[in-house]
């Protein structure tokens, strides 16, 4: 299985090669959010500065941000999201992924934390 990177904002990069990774949110943070209703995804071709806003979510409780994990360029969204927002609830480490995004530099993800480190910080 392909490791996970964490942010401390609660989004996950999986890698799919030397430099594509795609992005989503976590089981916590969709778990913190409720049901989600929208999400608006970045334009396919718009480049990400790491940390920056990439697309914001909407639910029955809040609305949030997914921040972009590390810089470069969105080469895909997830289509399934426009018709069913509730994908991320349902299950937000695979089908309810946000985009696919080039990586400008690998290395900044030396700066996010696995997967066991994320859970033992945010236990729920």
């Amino acid at each position: 299985m392909s490791t996970l990177k964490m942010t401390e904002e609660h989004e996950w990069i999986r890698m799919e090669g030397a430099d594509t990774g795609v992005v989503g949110i976590t089981d916590f943070a969709q778990d913190q959010l409720g049901d989600i209703v929208f999400i608006e995804l970045p334009e396919v071709g718009r480049r990400l500065v790491q940390g920056e806003d990439a697309a914001v979510i909407e639910s029955v409780k809040a609305a949030a941000e997914c921040k972009a994990p590390v810089s470069g360029t969105v080469l895909e969204v997830n289509p399934l999201l426009a018709d069913d927002p509730a994908a991320v609830n349902r299950d937000p480490l695979a089908a309810g992924w946000f985009f696919k995004i080039r990586l400008d530099n690998p290395t900044e993800l030396d700066g996010l934390i696995d997967e066991a480190a994320y859970n033992a910080s945010n236990t729920k």
